[in-house]
């Protein structure tokens, strides 16, 4: 897991890391203890957003590398209970968009815990290609970070860069919160124990400030007052573009407060069948049709 952090350059609370470590394990306990119709489904792909910053609902323009592993159990043939723990990083520059002149930019890692309900078209493994949908309940944890004109890191949340936390009606955003992951893709069966895919898979949030952008531009002389010069320095940058305007607009749109971010991961999933087929049907067949083949091998008993 450490070297899994590392390679995603994921950088998250020792606390956070420990209860999810924790929780993880526990899942595992619990799902081999079920000892049939499970499978082991790993992911690699790509992780991105759609928001203030990335306008497009769905591109690959400034996306990064992602992945995960998880647990399903089936409960039926053509339904399964899925849990996955993600690992991605998202972010967005005014720079490489629409909105040159407002100049922000942001990053963020994300890790995320789910649990989906997943239907598939056709049982999987009686048909070489399944189609499959699902929808579920996600938690994940995020916390963007910019970086000012001297290269230094900056994470943006304690800034308030919009008021949150002191300008009357903008309460501060949490970096823990919960999602509605939804999606589609599709398994090609290898063997019989085997399978590989492709997934796509959107997250509908509750809120606006993945990207730590919203709304409007607050008074300067607030931020300076409750959050400091390099609060302010971030809320608008403007005037670091050459010819860019130093004048604060103050009021002015910041952000769209009206559509919520989203972010998404799309890549290939690699999945293994740990237990015995949960309705044991194609497995008694098997046994069934190994003990007839013995019975015809064996001589014919002795007549006295």
């Amino acid at each position: 897991m450490v070297l899994f952090l590392k390679v995603f350059n994921f950088h998250f609370q020792k606390p956070y890391m420990k209860s999810i470590l924790l929780s993880l394990s526990f899942l595992f306990i619990a799902f081999t203890s079920l000892a049939q119709g499970i499978h082991l489904n790993l992911f690699l792909g790509t992780s991105n957003y759609s928001g203030d910053l990335q306008e497009k609902r769905f591109t690959f323009s400034q996306s990064h590398l992602a992945g995960g592993a998880g647990l399903s159990f089936d409960v039926t043939k053509q339904f399964s209970i899925s849990t996955s723990f993600k690992l991605g990083k998202v972010s967005a520059d005014d720079s490489k968009g629409k909105n040159v002149s407002r100049n922000l930019s942001f990053f963020t890692s994300i890790a995320e815990f789910s649990v989906e309900g997943q239907y598939f078209f056709k049982p999987v493994g009686e048909h070489p290609l399944t189609p499959y949908i699902f929808l579920g309940l996600a938690v994940y944890h995020f916390n963007p970070y910019a970086f000012d004109s001297t290269g230094k890191k900056y994470y943006l949340h304690p800034l308030g860069t919009e008021g949150e936390g002191y300008v009357a009606g903008r309460s501060e955003y949490k970096l823990t919160e919960l999602a509605i992951p939804m999606g589609a893709g599709v398994k090609l069966s290898l063997t019989d124990k085997m399978n590989v895919g492709f997934e796509i898979g959107i997250r509908r949030l509750f809120t606006d400030y993945l990207d730590d952008v919203s709304s409007t531009y607050v008074d300067p002389n607030a931020i300076l007052t409750n959050r400091g010069a390099k609060a302010l320095e971030f809320a608008y940058r403007g005037g670091e573009l050459k010819g860019g305007s130093e004048t604060y607009p103050t009021g002015k749109v910041r952000g769209n407060p009206i559509y919520k971010d989203w972010y998404y991961f799309t890549g290939l999933t690699l999945s293994f069948k740990l237990g015995n087929n949960l309705f044991g049907k194609s497995d008694d067949g098997a046994r069934k049709r190994k003990l007839g083949k013995r019975k015809q091998l064996d001589c014919p008993g002795r007549v006295l």
